[in-house]
């Protein structure tokens, strides 16, 4: 029993582990620096690991996605539930600049042909600026004897009896009443109601009028001799003062001469959109501006 407990301590005494020393903590730190350094200068110098670094961006790539898919549910939650009244307002916005955009393109064949005719007399150009208030149609009047509609603005917005009212193409009619915070149109179509106009090709003047609900407008008072065509560009022509000049009014689309009657049966097709226009635009007074006589502007 003796001998065998001597026999394992000498064996112990004899047997060596492999490695007697094990390195310090900052050896196996600098090891490790000097490994990352030569690490790096062969990636950056030789190019050695970018299939590996491609590999391993492979990998984590759905790390990523996971990682920040919160991020971006929280942001997709966000814009699903938008305050709703912020996104009427925007689509009021953008309706409404639109509006004003379509309404100031009424105009350009009118000035193409004004300027023409104003560069033979003066060499100048001819600009129209007016102030426009936006509204909305509430309600049509269903009396087939007449056509008015009911807008959402009145005195309260400064809205006046005579005002013009416009659509995106063209004049729809004018003010004829005015509330506290509604007014009252009456279209082109109505049969009391007419507008000065010039026929946009060669400036000759006439009076449109109303005929009735799904009829065309009438041009009237023109001889048979009238310089007018089919197809003619008709627009307001100022006189009377409700009207700013050069906004479309319609567009002829058929002339009789009738030997019976002295004067011509002219139908004209509305440039507004009467039937389907949900909002509209009213013409503010244009602003004055002050004329300083030259012996003034002198002293």
């Amino acid at each position: 029993m003796v001998s065998a407990k001597v026999f394992l301590v000498s064996r112990r005494r004899i047997i060596k582990p492999l490695f007697a020393h094990i390195p310090s903590l900052n050896t196996r730190l600098l090891l490790a620096l000097l490994a990352s350094l030569a690490l790096f200068f062969m990636d950056a110098r030789l190019n050695y690991f970018s299939s590996v670094r491609s590999v391993l961006s492979t990998i984590v790539y759905p790390i990523q996605v996971i990682a920040s898919l919160p991020s971006d549910l929280g942001d997709w939650t966000g814009d699903f539930f938008q305050d709703r009244e912020q996104l009427r307002e925007k689509n009021t916005a953008l309706e409404t600049e639109n509006l004003l955009n379509n309404i100031r393109l009424q105009k350009l064949q009118s000035l193409e042909q004004e300027n023409i005719r104003l560069r033979e007399l003066l060499g100048s150009s001819f600009r129209l600026r007016e102030r426009v208030l936006v509204a909305e149609l509430l309600t049509i009047d269903l009396d087939p004897f007449s056509q008015q509609i009911i807008i959402n603005k009145g005195q309260r917005y400064g809205i006046f009896s005579g005002q013009p009212v416009l659509d995106a193409t063209g004049v729809m009619g004018q003010v004829t009443q005015v509330d506290m915070l509604s007014s009252r149109v009456i279209l082109l179509t109505d049969p009391s109601h007419g507008v000065p106009v010039q026929i946009n090709r060669n400036g000759l003047r006439a009076i449109v009028t109303g005929r009735g609900l799904g009829k065309d407008l009438q041009l009237e008072h023109l001889p048979h001799n009238s310089d007018i065509r089919e197809g003619d560009l008709l627009v307001t022509s100022g006189l009377g003062g409700r009207f700013p000049v050069g906004y479309p009014v319609g567009t002829v689309i058929s002339i009789n001469f009738p030997q019976s009657k002295s004067f011509a049966e002219i139908k004209v097709k509305p440039a507004a959109q009467l039937a389907t226009s949900r909002e509209v635009l009213l013409v503010l007074p244009a602003t004055k501006i002050e004329i300083i006589p030259p012996a003034e502007v002198a002293k």
